[in-house]
């Protein structure tokens, strides 16, 4: 039984790897916040023998805490990420002093990844064992939301006070095929540009506002591509690019995806197809930017590693695309950057495209075991979506806020004591009010996933972007038809 479970966790987490390379479903690192991505990526690198070692003693040592008021009515929480339990019993103590008629206890368990989510899935086949609240990592979303209200608690009702300022897509990604809405998000994950200014500055040779004029004038990818020409010219030196493209990730191609209206999944009726313009027009980019000597192939495979941190250091590149959850990269990887980056909205093909696109997150669900799944609902929609914990979000976890409301709010964007506030040039709100929430683009994340995720980053993307001459038709036919044979 032993090693029945550790092939599990061992699988899950293999796949955990993949899909978080790929971006389209986000690691349980990309919700870590101020977490650890490099050890998550690492870990799942070693040889199997370790791995299985480090599975076992994971599964031994579970961190366990109650808190909250012990009259109160008790509340049972899992989740993979220990931050987000922080979270939680922050939250609880404010709801307690709000709602003293209505007080809460919560014993919060955090799980390793592939143990909670297989654990949480046989408890819902079940019928029986689920707690009241879960944390559920997106890619895992789609297995879990199968049962729909046989599973889960709809939070259609609780969450309705809030939807007028939430963003629609970030909502959308936690739906079900019923169309109710299942899980509570804890970000946008907008993807946004990150600009090196100081290295720009100094490579060349004008002032760091100049520069700053430069990047606010990029609108389409032709014109990033001239900005970075430009760079490459300037500083003159082998091994100093532009920008990279990743072997190893998919958020460029979401992006492309978002930026045309596409969804190479077909969401919940439609069967997946990878060969769309989109992804053709960003990987001829892509390529051709390889040849040019503008980009490189980033280090193991995308800038979400260890690697990728050290060559941002190094500055072998001084701009790429990124969600805004990697703020807490810089801030945690990268501190001595800090006054040297300028965040802005992404360029886009053509005028009028949406210019981002959520990439990962985690869902928190209530599941229909729950004898208390009313207050459980209640407690949740407001512990993720109300300006109390919206702003506890922010300035705890660093991730971009769902409720756009807080986006123009002063004292809430612009707290310069907000150490992501510090850290960069410019207000990272300033660019989500820029971007615009109904120009955040989602691609679904459904049963297919996995698989369309694999075979792009295991085999499409080594094809056309180690061999910027590999025919790229040639590539996504070879991918659907992989792809196909799932469907």
């Amino acid at each position: 039984m032993k090693k029945k479970l550790v092939s599990l966790l061992l699988t899950a987490a293999m796949t955990t790897t993949l899909l978080a390379g790929c971006g389209s479903s986000a690691e349980p690192a990309t919700d870590a916040g101020a977490g650890d991505a490099a050890s998550t990526e690492e870990a799942a690198e070693a040889p199997a023998e370790a791995a299985a070692d480090e599975t076992e003693a994971a599964v031994e040592e579970t961190p366990t805490a109650t808190f909250g008021d012990s009259t109160g009515t008790h509340l049972e929480m899992w989740t993979f990420v220990e931050l987000h339990g922080q979270h939680y019993k922050d939250m609880a103590e404010v709801w307690n002093e709000q709602h003293p008629d209505e007080t809460i206890e919560i014993t919060c368990t955090t799980y390793p990844y592939g143990d909670m989510h297989t654990k949480l899935l046989s408890s819902l086949e079940a019928g029986t064992g689920a707690p009241d609240i879960c944390d559920v990592e997106v890619g895992q979303f789609p297995n879990v939301v199968a049962g729909l209200d046989q599973w889960l608690v709809p939070l259609d009702d609780y969450a309705a006070d809030y939807m007028p300022t939430m963003v629609p897509a970030r909502m959308q990604t936690y739906q079900g095929s019923d169309g109710h809405y299942y899980g509570a998000p804890y970000h946008v994950g907008a993807t946004a540009m990150y600009y090196n200014v100081a290295a720009m500055s100094e490579a060349m040779g004008i002032s760091q506002d100049e520069v700053i004029a430069k990047i606010d004038a990029v609108s389409t990818w032709s014109d990033y591509e001239a900005l970075g020409k430009e760079y490459v010219t300037a500083i003159g030196e082998d091994g100093k690019y532009w920008t990279s493209v990743d072997t190893g990730g998919t958020d460029w191609l979401w992006l492309a995806m978002a930026e045309y209206g596409d969804d190479w999944t077909g969401g919940f009726d439609n069967p997946a197809n990878v060969q769309l313009d989109s992804v053709k027009n960003m990987l001829s980019m892509q390529q051709s930017w390889l040849k040019d000597g503008i980009a490189e192939i980033s280090p193991d495979g995308h800038v979400d590693l260890e690697a990728g941190f050290q060559n941002i250091l190094d500055h072998n590149i001084v701009s790429f695309p990124k969600a805004l959850w990697y703020m807490s990269r810089f801030t945690n990887y990268m501190p001595e950057e800090s006054g040297n980056w300028y965040i802005a909205k992404c360029p886009v093909f053509e005028a009028g495209q949406k210019c981002s696109v959520g990439i990962g997150g985690t869902g928190t669900v209530v599941t229909q075991q729950s004898g208390n799944a009313d207050l459980a609902a209640r407690f949740l929609c407001w512990a993720k979506m109300s300006d109390e914990g919206e702003q506890h979000i922010w300035d705890k976890l660093g991730f971009d806020v769902c409720n756009a409301a807080l986006w123009t709010n002063d004292s809430f964007a612009h707290d310069d004591n907000n150490q992501f506030n510090a850290f960069f040039i410019n207000y990272p709100y300033d660019v989500l009010n820029e971007i615009g929430m109904d120009n955040i683009g989602k691609i679904s994340v459904v049963a297919i996933s996995p698989t369309i995720n694999e075979y792009i980053c295991t085999t499409t993307l080594n094809e056309v972007l180690e061999d910027p001459d590999y025919s790229i038709d040639d590539a996504l036919q070879e991918a659907q038809d992989a792809i196909d044979l799932e469907q």
